[in-house]
């Protein structure tokens, strides 16, 4: 019985093991890739009279060097 037990448990340490290894192996060669993507020049001008949460019209130069996200979306 105690062999049975033992051979079990080697059985899945030997199996989840190897399954992190395989998962490192498969995350190696994305962390090196690199998109390369045109440079289309800067970004144009926010017009839009409509503004949602903030005070006053966002501006490009106000937004320089702070992470930006934008939320394109429509009724549909």
């Amino acid at each position: 019985m105690r062999r049975i037990l033992f051979g079990l448990l080697a059985l899945i340490l030997v199996g989840c093991a190897s399954a992190g290894d395989l998962v490192t192996r498969q995350a190696e060669p994305a962390a090196f890739k690199s998109a390369s993507l045109p440079d289309l020049g800067p970004a144009p001008e926010l017009n839009n009279d409509t503004w949602l949460n903030v005070p006053s019209p966002l501006r490009i130069a106000d937004l320089r060097g702070k992470v930006v996200l934008l939320e394109m979306w429509t009724f549909g």
